[in-house]
């Protein structure tokens, strides 16, 4: 008999190669971030990349599939942030072992498989498992007593709250079967329970693996009709099999997260199992970092909502432990590369990242550190007033001023509160959060992504839709009409003037997905009718629609059809297309592997790509990655357009956006040996046929993450085209030849600078002769020297220093100048400094500028104000005067 499993890498690998014999097809992870699901946060089971198989949605051709799933929750009955670290077992991201049948096996064979792991892979004693079923379910109770002989002692009955699963109010659904290790009554605690079952929380149960058994469909009313090809959805926790099988009472004491751990220590210089505290923020920061690196690895980055604002309060949380353990400059980093060191091995694509995942980590921690020593001491000033009195909640004014202005994201706050046995006032926290119009609070609103709606989903299920040409080269297509769709609703035919989308059994079309826009065209049938197709889109994986507006006759549904794709606007696509392809490939050899694909648009007219990088582009690396496009593209390489499985595909070195969710088979573009991506576009045949690739603008769209946009063929032409013309008019302007132009300018600009001195030496000269003027007409008012008056041909930034140099001609005094533009007037008033205990400037200039109807202000030396009716000028004067006269 080979070694048991015991490490978490060893117990991970045992479960897939077990199931792997059992003829399940082994699926990679998918993303942390959802596919195309909107009431989904993050991916938070085995199941849920299979959603769409388990509803009906999408169809595979291996009917059983195995996985170790990459998961995150945190929040719900189980995931509490506040618990992680303190407890066992809590943890925000975590391993879902899995196993699924999608309409083949059933419980017989589910049940039969995991105990055969548990007990023959994992060497388990039978004698210290239990197990429970959903309360009616005599069907698994019977397998479990005559099949693998557990005995009625060891088969627990339980309700619906613990035995019976659904994916939701509606849909798919069943009783479920989970296993548990049974430590013995009182082995972790005292139970007064004397019917202590698995429900129990008095610590002697741990459940280890949950079998679902989805069998029955539940409608709107609540009544259960059973399934037609009932299915099994499985999972087990990685960890927790870990922590079992090397007999360890935490998750954390196991070898996932002792070398975490261990980095921990090292860089904190504290201890695991000195001090209970400490112990609880060094769990947590494990558990946080682990987390941390893999949503970054997944691509999410720090931001004020959704994703990224999770993200941004998991470091936050994990930079305060920190601080709890006197470390109060960034490391969190650093630990992210331990946990890189235990993982990259099952996910190989935190080893390519790992440079990038640390700055980005460092950069949020360096960010919050700045701010949380002055937010801390705002937090501990509170915590003491509030200790002074019989209150024991903090004001949610203080809470968002935290929030909004120190990063402290609330259960942070409310955290360090739990320790003072304090506690936040979330209700006018939450007040205040709606004044600022709730600005990112982690109120997470779905994906963003639609819903999708019913009667596509309906449709998905009676009609399909074929690609004509897997590499989208035909563009004509002759077929009949399975359904019309106007306003939501099926309909027999369309007439001229209705919206409307087509379903066809095969298409030419390409359907918008992958950034790149879906096809326009035509769709005429063969009695005259005809449907102007503005965008075509694939609601559900296996549903092509074809949207536009009916321009003649009237279309039936069963018409026979010739579709026709815009040849022009699809050749232009695939340049663009194409043209982002060469783009990735030269921003990765010139900025390096850490410029990763976060998002692209691929229009006819455009190419838009978004890629991470922390600092503007320079002109000499646009320059560089530009050349090297265009260098490829006068290399005349042929495209290479094939399928195969994803494994292979990515051990070729395809590169896969973490984003997207790739099937069994995968389609695989390459361009020579310097551009191998998985896509499904539309793209040229020869790198030649992009003609050209022009970079027109480079800019930050978010903290980390560039946008190019560019032009290819005769977009970049045109492009380049309008600029010559400008360039022509321009010189034509300066009465030179296009090529002269930039010594022409040099010129010009030298003339206007030569001038500009000379005309500021003059106006110098003038307002000096000017000041001499008006010095000479100082008024002596109550012993004071006084000047105001109206300055002719100065603008108003110019009266500041005339009246510094009439402060200084008239030694001690007062002074007050207007510079008046049509109605405007522009006031500045001085004080000389023997004054200013007896006048202050600032309240003078307010008074003066209320007659001008202005406001002003400023230091009792020099003041500034302007107004809107110059025709009371004169009256301001006087008004100063007397202000004088009384003072």
């Amino acid at each position: 008999m080979s070694a048991r499993p015991t490490t978490g890498a060893e117990i991970r690998e045992a479960f897939l190669r077990f199931f792997e014999s059992k003829k399940h097809q082994i699926e990679k992870s998918a993303s942390l971030v959802p596919d195309a699901d909107p009431t989904l946060l993050f991916v938070n089971a085995g199941m849920v990349p299979f959603k769409g198989v388990f509803l009906g949605e999408e169809t595979r051709e291996v009917p059983r599939a195995t996985s170790s799933q990459k998961c995150m929750r945190v929040s719900g009955k189980h995931n509490d942030l506040e618990n992680v670290g303190r407890t066992p077992r809590h943890h925000t991201f975590f391993e879902m072992l899995g196993n699924f049948s999608f309409g083949d096996y059933f419980k017989k064979d589910a049940i039969a498989y995991a105990w055969e792991f548990l007990v023959d892979v994992m060497g388990l004693d039978p004698a210290n498992l239990a197990v429970s079923v959903y309360l009616d379910d005599d069907e698994a109770a019977e397998i479990w007593k005559n099949k693998i002989g557990i005995s009625d002692a060891k088969l627990y009955r339980l309700g619906e709250s613990e035995n019976f699963w659904s994916m939701g109010d509606t849909g798919p659904c069943g009783p479920c079967s989970e296993i548990h290790m049974d430590f013995g009554k009182g082995a972790k605690g005292p139970c007064d329970n004397d019917a202590c079952d698995p429900s129990c929380d008095c610590g002697r149960w741990l459940e280890i693996w949950n079998l679902v058994f989805m069998q029955y469909n539940r409608d709107a009313s609540g009544e259960m009709t059973p399934l037609p090809k009932p299915s099994i959805d499985t999972g087990a926790g990685l960890e927790r099999l870990a922590a079992v099988r090397q007999g360890v009472a935490r998750n954390y004491d196991t070898d996932l997260f002792t070398g975490i751990i261990g980095c921990i220590e090292s860089l904190t210089r504290q201890k695991i199992g000195e001090n209970e505290e400490h112990d609880v923020s060094m769990r947590v920061i494990a558990d946080h970092v682990r987390a941390l690196t893999f949503l970054i690895g997944d691509g999410i980055l720090p931001s004020n909502e959704g994703r990224g604002y999770v993200l941004r309060r998991i470091l936050r949380r994990a930079a305060r432990h920190g601080v709890l353990l006197g470390k109060e400059d960034p490391f969190l980093f650093e630990v992210s590369g331990a946990v890189i060191d235990e993982m990259g091995g099952a996910f190989p694509e935190l080893l390519e990242r790992r440079s990038y995942i640390a700055g980005r980590i460092k950069r949020e921690e360096e960010r919050f550190l700045q701010t949380l020593s002055n937010g801390l001491g705002i937090l501990e000033e509170e915590v003491a007033r509030l200790q002074k009195t019989a209150a024991r909640e903090l004001p949610g004014s203080v809470v968002f001023k935290l929030y909004d202005t120190y990063g402290f994201p609330v259960d942070l706050t409310a955290d360090i509160l739990r320790d003072r046995d304090l506690v936040i006032d979330q209700a006018g926290f939450d007040t205040e959060m709606n004044k600022q119009r709730e600005r990112a609070r982690a109120a997470w609103k779905g994906s963003g992504d639609e819903k999708i709606q019913q009667i596509y989903s309906e449709l998905a299920s009676q009609h399909e839709t074929e690609k004509l040409d897997d590499n989208y080269r035909e563009l004509v297509a002759t077929t009949q009409i399975t359904t019309l769709v106007r306003e939501g609703l099926e309909v027999e035919s369309v007439c001229e003037g209705d919206e409307v989308e087509v379903v066809v059994p095969i298409t030419p079309f390409y359907a918008e997905s992958g950034g790149q826009i879906g096809d326009r065209g035509t769709i005429r049938s063969l009695d005259g009718a005809e449907v102007q197709v503005e965008l075509t889109q694939r609601p559900m994986a296996n549903l092509v629609v074809h949207r536009g507006r009916v321009v003649k006759g009237e279309l039936r549904r069963n018409a026979t059809v010739e579709l026709h794709v815009d040849e022009s606007l699809r050749a232009d696509t695939a340049r663009n297309h194409s043209g982002t392809h060469l783009l990735h490939a030269a921003l990765r050899q010139v900025l390096g592997p850490q410029a990763m694909q976060k998002g692209s648009l691929v229009t006819p007219s455009r190419l838009r790509f978004d890629f991470t990088h922390d600092a503007p582009l320079s002109e000499d690396e646009l320059g560089k990655i530009e050349s090297l496009a265009n260098e490829w593209i006068a290399g005349t390489s042929a495209s290479s357009i094939r399928s195969m499985p994803y494994k292979q595909a990515i051990e070729a070195g395809a590169m896969a956006l973490f984003s997207e969710k790739y099937g069994d088979e995968v389609r695989v573009v390459s361009f020579g040996d310097y551009s191998t991506e998985l896509c499904g576009g539309c793209h040229v045949e020869n790198v030649t046929d992009i003609g050209l690739i022009k970079i027109v603008s480079e800019t930050g769209i978010a903290a980390g993450v560039r946008r190019l946009e560019a032009l290819t063929g005769r977009g970049a032409l045109a492009h380049l085209r309008h600029r010559e013309e400008l360039l022509e008019k321009a010189a034509r302007k300066v009465g030179v030849r296009s090529e002269e132009i930039l010594q022409r300018l040099d010129k010009i600009l030298e003339e206007k600078q030569t001038l500009e001195a000379e005309l500021k030496k003059l106006r110098k000269s003038q307002q000096g002769a000017a000041s001499q003027d008006l010095a000479a007409t100082a008024q002596q008012i109550n012993s004071v020297s006084v000047v105001a008056s109206q300055v002719e041909d100065v603008d108003a930034k110019a009266l500041r220093p005339m009246v510094d140099d009439l402060r200084n001609k008239l030694g001690s005094g007062v002074v007050l100048l207007a510079a008046v533009a049509g109605a405007r007037v522009s006031l500045a008033l001085g004080v000389t400094p023997d004054l200013t205990d007896r006048f202050k400037a600032g309240d003078l200039i307010r008074q003066v500028a209320e007659i001008v109807g202005g406001k002003g202000g400023g230091r009792p030396d020099f003041a500034q104000a302007g107004g809107n009716d110059a025709s009371k000028l004169e009256a301001a004067f006087a008004a100063l005067r007397s202000s004088i006269e009384a003072g």
